[in-house]
């Protein structure tokens, strides 16, 4: 009767488990994933470009406060154009054009707010709309970067802002040993000077010079910042962050989500050798002062309307230009693709604090940096990330190989002496106190170890979860091809078994409630297989309900990795299959009797006596 009970739970366990993780993670990853391709379907319908209504609202500057500091509140919001054309139309602009990146600035408030990475498509599909990283105020989802100057409370000094029209000088777009220069007049003695410049990457240089032809001296305090209207779509994976992020001198590493930062409002910093920006999985902004500066910086977050707007930005100390006199402000931006090689040369070139961390490595950040170099360094040299997982899987396997001998000789010698552990359970079934006596006796008599099979699989959990992160979070696995249907290793596997695998024109995702269910590909499926194989070469647990959860452990996985990246199930099915031979192998060799046939056969003998 225990057991029955014992049996029945496991079932109802293991089945409140699979709905569980649909429920929480299946479901709602499919549904995001679903978001995000509509919003960016819908972002990119082109329409005839209009210009939008006039704005609301006064034009401001970024209001200092009761101290002078970096605006904590974005400038007033444009009524929302109907389309990304109307609102680029609705300002005079300077082309961006270089080898990485498509866009513009615009000459109203010298923004950077237009950026496209033309390397980068928004599907698989080589003609597809290439991704959008900046839009301008009054475009369906508006991230720009802007730079100026901040005045002291009561002073008068009239100061460049959003509304500004800058001339440029020269003409020509902005392009790689090309620099923008821009000029702004205010009429009472200030010249602005504003000289941008971009390398062939991803990097643009800000310099600020303000000319004094006034009679009296004047104290700017220099500000930048990133900003963010309406909360972007997040894939939500705890292992990933998503959102605004620094690196602040000795306080080291500072993230918020954006639930976060709504929650906190403000988060303050005044440090040295500091950057902050806003990040999505693959795609970011930063702000990167001069390492030796003193800057007052934020994560900031403030409702406007119905419409919620994130910002990092940070202030200088301030600067006072004598009459006749010059002076300069430098900055830098970040805008683009989070390659490693890029991030990383930007991290050595220019000396800054930890830049590297842009791209989220994670905890065993020391295990799974060098193990993407390892896994970059076999695909340049077979020229598929999809061979190269199987390859650095054998690698991994051949390191941990002595560890693998001594668990798998660990399992031989504790299947010895099985039978002398059930005729224990069974002498001293109703005295447990002496049952795990007599247990203890066998082990120290046979030199049998029970844990020592568990500790060499415990040392690897730091290697797997690394390659998990390498697969998941670096952007050269997006959109990488394997073999056959596999389009892109970073997406889940685009096939469904409950669709004939696309045969029949019908999309079983769309099913309410069972939907996410639904989506299982031919590569978890083999995955479910192998793992279920690997259980299957060790003798079935003396305990119906142990017996009973590993027999549906392997159903439990394969949806649950159906909706992960292809590279990882890829993976995983791989990693089981070099584990049934490596396992077999080394057990054989211990004189143990390889259980997988035989549990085979006696399953489907079960199934023809019922």
């Amino acid at each position: 009767m225990t057991d029955q009970k014992n049996t029945l739970l496991a079932i109802v366990l293991s089945a409140l488990v699979l709905i569980a993780w649909q429920l929480y993670f299946g479901l709602p990853q499919l549904e995001k994933q679903k978001q995000i391709a509509q919003q960016q379907a819908e972002q990119h319908q082109q329409a005839a470009p209009r210009t939008p209504p006039p704005q609301t609202g006064a034009p401001t500057q970024p209001a200092p406060g009761a101290a002078p500091q970096a605006p904590a509140q974005p400038a007033p919001i444009a009524p929302a154009a109907t389309t990304r054309a109307a609102a680029l139309a609705a300002s005079p602009r300077v082309r961006i054009d270089t080898p990485d990146l498509a866009g513009s600035v615009s000459l109203k408030g010298a923004r950077i707010d237009d950026l496209s990475l033309i390397k980068y498509h928004e599907t698989v599909e080589p003609h597809s709309p290439p991704v959008v990283l900046l839009a301008p105020s009054g475009s369906p989802e508006p991230f720009y970067s802007e730079f100026g100057w901040l005045t002291e409370t009561g002073i008068s000094a009239k100061v460049p802002t959003s509304e500004t029209i800058w001339r440029q000088e020269g003409s020509g777009a902005l392009s790689v040993g090309r620099p923008l220069a821009l000029v702004y007049d205010n009429g009472e003695g200030l010249e602005f000077h504003r000289t941008i410049s971009v390398d062939d990457k991803y990097l643009f240089t800000i310099r600020d010079e303000v000319i004094n032809k006034g009679s009296a001296a004047v104290t700017l305090y220099p500000y930048a910042r990133i900003l963010r209207q309406g909360t972007p779509p997040t894939l939500g994976y705890y292992i990933l962050h998503e959102g605004l992020i620094g690196v602040f001198g000795d306080k080291g590493e500072q993230t918020a989500t954006y639930k976060d930062i709504e929650s906190k409002k403000t988060l303050t910093f005044d440090v040295t050798n500091a950057w902050l920006g806003i990040t999505d999985k693959y795609w970011a902004a930063a702000l990167i002062p001069d390492t030796a500066a003193r800057v007052h910086a934020e994560f900031a977050f403030a409702p406007l309307g119905d419409i919620k707007t994130y910002q990092t930005d940070y202030r200088l100390d301030p600067l006072t230009i004598a009459p006749g006199r010059t002076g300069a402000a430098d900055a830098r931006l970040f805008a683009g693709a989070k390659e490693v090689s890029i991030v990383d040369g930007y991290n050595h070139q220019l000396a800054l604090n930890k830049f590297d961390l842009l791209i989220d490595w994670g905890w065993f950040y020391f295990i799974t940096k060098p193990m993407f170099f390892t896994l970059d360094w076999i695909y340049r040299r077979v020229g598929n990330f999809g061979v190269a997982i199987l390859i650095l899987t054998v690698l991994i396997k051949a390191i941990f190989f002595p560890l693998a001998n001594k668990s798998y000789a660990s399992m031989a010698k504790m299947k010895a002496v099985q039978p002398e552990m059930m005729a224990i359970r069974e002498r001293f079934k109703d005295d447990k106190m002496k049952q795990q006596q007599a247990m203890m006796e066998l082990y120290k008599k046979e030199k049998v170890n029970p844990v020592a099979g568990c500790l060499p699989m415990v040392v690897q959990i730091p290697v797997f979860f690394s390659l998990y992160k390498v697969l998941f979070v670096t952007i050269d696995l997006r959109h990488a091809p394997f073999f056959g249907w596999i389009k892109d290793l970073s997406a889940p596997d685009p096939l469904t078994v409950f669709n004939l695998f696309g045969l029949i024109p019908w999309d079983p995702t769309v099913v309410p409630m069972i939907g996410s269910f639904l989506h299982l590909g031919p590569w978890p499926l083999i995955m479910g297989v192998t793992m279920w194989a690997q259980m299957k070469l060790n003798p079935p647990p003396p305990d119906p309900a142990q017996k009973m959860v590993f027999d549906y452990m392997p159903i439990i996985f394969t949806f649950m990795l159906a909706n992960f990246s292809a590279g990882l199930v890829i993976y995983w099915a791989w990693n089981n299959t070099l584990s049934v031979i490596q396992q077999s192998i080394i057990m054989r060799k211990h004189g143990a009797k390889i259980e997988l046939l035989d549990n085979i056969k006696s399953l489907f003998a079960k199934k023809r006596k019922a």
